[in-house]
Order: C-alpha cells, then sequence, then structure tokens
C-alpha cells in the first residue's frame, strides 16, 4: 500500500531525477534559464512535497495547498502544472487498495474513479491555485475562467480547456500521455541505458518530439511550437542513435543555449516528464 509518507517521497524524487537530466530549453543541472535557478525548483519540490500527499484532503485542496506552499517558498510558478497533474494521481494512489468485487483496483481504475469524482469546490480550488501561480499566457476565458468561481466540476473545467491546454487534456483522456506513451517510453530507455538521467532527458524529448508543448502555443503560436517539435525531432534521432548519451551532451546544451535565447520554454513537456518519474516510482517504492 502506498503512504502518504511513501507518496510524498515518490513526488519529490521525480522532481529531483527531472532536475539532473538534460531537458533543452527547461531548468537542470547544467543551466538554470528563463529568471529561475535550479534551487527554486528544489526548494519548491520540498515545499510541496509536504502537502500534496497528505491524507484526508480532497483534489483541490491538493492543489491549492500546494501552490499556496510554493508561492511561500519561492514566490514564482516553478510547479504548477506539475501539481495539476501530480495531485489527483496521489489521491488515487493513496485509495488504490480499494476493491470491486474482491479485486484490486489498478491506479488507472483509481484514477478513473477519482477524476469522475472531482467536484465544483475541486475546480474552484484549482481555478484559485492556477490565479495564485499566475502562470505566463494566462488570460480570460469565455468558459469556465479561472478568474471566476466555478459552476462545474474540475473535470468538466479540464474537458473544456483540453485542446488548448496539454494538462487539460489528461484529466479529460485518463491521463493517456502518460500510461500509454510516456511510461512505456521512459522503461524502454531504461532498458538501453540503465541509467535514470538518459532516460528522463530521452522521455523530455520523445514527449516534445511526439506533440507541440501548450506551453509554448500560448506565449507564442502553433507555429513556433511546431518549428520546436521538429528540432526535437531531430535531436531525439541523434539521441537514441547512440550507446552513450554523454557523446550527444554538446549537442543538447547548444540547442538548450538556443531555446533559452529565444525565450523558449517547453515547461508542459517538462511538467508530463516529472509525472511520468513519479508513477514509475509508485511501483518502486510500494
Amino acid at each position: 500500500m502506498m503512504t502518504s509518507a511513501k507518496l510524498a517521497q515518490a513526488y519529490r524524487s521525480a522532481c529531483m531525477a527531472e532536475l539532473e537530466a538534460l531537458k533543452p530549453g527547461n531548468v537542470h543541472v547544467f543551466a538554470d534559464g528563463h529568471g529561475m535557478t535550479i534551487h527554486d525548483f528544489i526548494k519548491s519540490a520540498d515545499a510541496s512535497a509536504t502537502v500534496i500527499a497528505q491524507e484526508n484532503l480532497s483534489v483541490g485542496e491538493r492543489i491549492f495547498q500546494s501552490i499556496k506552499a510554493t508561492q511561500m517558498a519561492v514566490g514564482m510558478n516553478t510547479n504548477l502544472g506539475i501539481i495539476l497533474l501530480c495531485a489527483p494521481l496521489i489521491h488515487a494512489a493513496l485509495h488504490a487498495d480499494q476493491t470491486i468485487n474482491g479485486k484490486s483496483q489498478s491506479l488507472q481504475q483509481r484514477l478513473d474513479s477519482t477524476l469522475n469524482q472531482l467536484s465544483v469546490e475541486d475546480a474552484t480550488l484549482a481555478g484559485q491555485a492556477i490565479v495564485l501561480a499566475n502562470p505566463a499566457g494566462l488570460g480570460k476565458s469565455g468558459v469556465n475562467d479561472v478568474h471566476e468561481t466555478s459552476s462545474v466540476s474540475l473535470l468538466e473545467m479540464m474537458a473544456s480547456a483540453q485542446y488548448k491546454d496539454r494538462i487539460a487534456w489528461q484529466y479529460a483522456n485518463a491521463f493517456a500521455d502518460v500510461f500509454e506513451f510516456g511510461l512505456p517510453h521512459y522503461n524502454k530507455a531504461m532498458q538501453k541505458w540503465n541509467n535514470q538521467a538518459w532516460a528522463t532527458t530521452a522521455l523530455y524529448l520523445g514527449f516534445l518530439a511526439k506533440q507541440l508543448d501548450s506551453h509554448v502555443i500560448r506565449k507564442y503560436g502553433e507555429a513556433l511550437a511546431n518549428e520546436v517539435m521538429q528540432e526535437a525531432v531531430d535531436m531525439q534521432s541523434l539521441y537514441w542513435a547512440t550507446e552513450n548519451p554523454k557523446l550527444v551532451q554538446k549537442h543538447l546544451l547548444a540547442w538548450d543555449a538556443s531555446l533559452k535565447a529565444r525565450n523558449i520554454n517547453p515547461g508542459t513537456t517538462a511538467d508530463l516528464t516529472v509525472t511520468c518519474l513519479m508513477v514509475s516510482n509508485f511501483e518502486e517504492f510500494v
């Protein structure tokens, strides 16, 4: 059974592992960026880990309290996407030992139940958390605006935004990117290199080469997001062709510098990467 303490450990460990991997355009141990340092992310992971996995909280409370703790620790948006993705998974894992007709439910089954039980209050709290974090590109919406008290459940709120935000898309599609692509891709990379940092870079590149990053779309539009995706496709091919990713490091760092010079941060891709690492940790920490 996953206890609150183990879930907090799985979450924080995933945050740390993601920072240790070279992720072009994002903050990592090799380079800071976008006015943020790796220490901001470490503080954010520490602050939110103490809250997000507590027992007896709703999903909305997990989200809001984690963002509030992060804001108190660093005063900037370092982990909104991570928390929005990880909160329902942690909530589901806390209840994954429940049974139906005598059979234990899988994490995905519990997640489905968790998502369908999300309330209007969860949506209101998540909206307050989003406003508090104030992510880049946040504007007014004609449907389910987060600046207003919600009249729909968190699942309905996310479903209404799924075509413009890949994090919202996860809620509406049972976290398919995580379970159907991310985890298998990460496991394949671990089998190839048996190195978590290298496998994490492969996972990040995999997401970035597979789909447009919605954070980049919000800031710059689809044309530039598509340009970044094509660059990722080329980098991914180079990366998977080597037996020793250290030999590709200079290419990754050059692309990292290029993205940051253009102020491009594939933040949604990084958020999905952390989420996959956390779910992988669930199996390891049981």
